[in-house]
């Protein structure tokens, strides 16, 4: 029996690192998420997600930075503030290997990435019947003109010219 179920943005959030260091982590009471998420069996037949990220949010967790010019310098969150990632296609290869593609925007750069989507877990929680996902995948920062700048070896962040988005997403039925 297939069943269609919903993100809940209040129990979802992004994760973005580079090696060694969190960068941000940003929380769904701030940012915005969309999507369902098709199951026949606790198997996943097709997902599309939406998800905006305000990063010029102060109240979004975001933790591990020295300082917020430091945060500000990498993602140029004054001028661009949302990083955002909207789903185009889903596939299955079997029970444990998915992927979905989609758009992600960071900066004034929109590029088609891939990430690998697994299935965490089918609970209950207060009556109610919960599916968590997550979601991860190594971006390019040059791609999208993440300089390093200011994460330079003084302040003890190792560079790398990956960053990790790690998606925690949760739905409900």
């Amino acid at each position: 029996m297939k069943t269609q179920w919903t993100i809940d943005s209040s129990q979802s959030d992004v994760l973005i690192k580079m090696r060694h260091s969190i960068l941000a982590y940003l929380g769904g009471s701030i940012n915005k998420f969309h999507g369902h998420v098709d199951l026949d069996n606790n198997e996943i037949e097709d997902a599309a997600i939406e998800f905006s990220l305000d990063v010029n949010n102060r109240e979004a967790k975001l933790e591990q930075i020295n300082t917020y010019l430091k945060l500000n310098d990498f993602f140029d969150v004054n001028k661009y503030p949302t990083i955002s990632f909207k789903s185009t296609s889903f596939q299955k290869v079997n029970k444990n290997i998915n992927f979905i593609k989609g758009d992600l925007t960071i900066k004034d750069v929109t590029k088609t990435v891939e990430l690998d989507v697994e299935l965490v877990e089918t609970d209950y929680y207060d009556g109610n019947k919960k599916v968590s996902f997550e979601l991860t995948g190594d971006i390019n920062r040059k791609d999208f003109g993440l300089a390093y700048n200011s994460f330079n070896q003084s302040s003890g962040l190792s560079t790398g010219q990956d960053i990790k988005l790690v998606a925690n997403l949760e739905f409900t039925i």
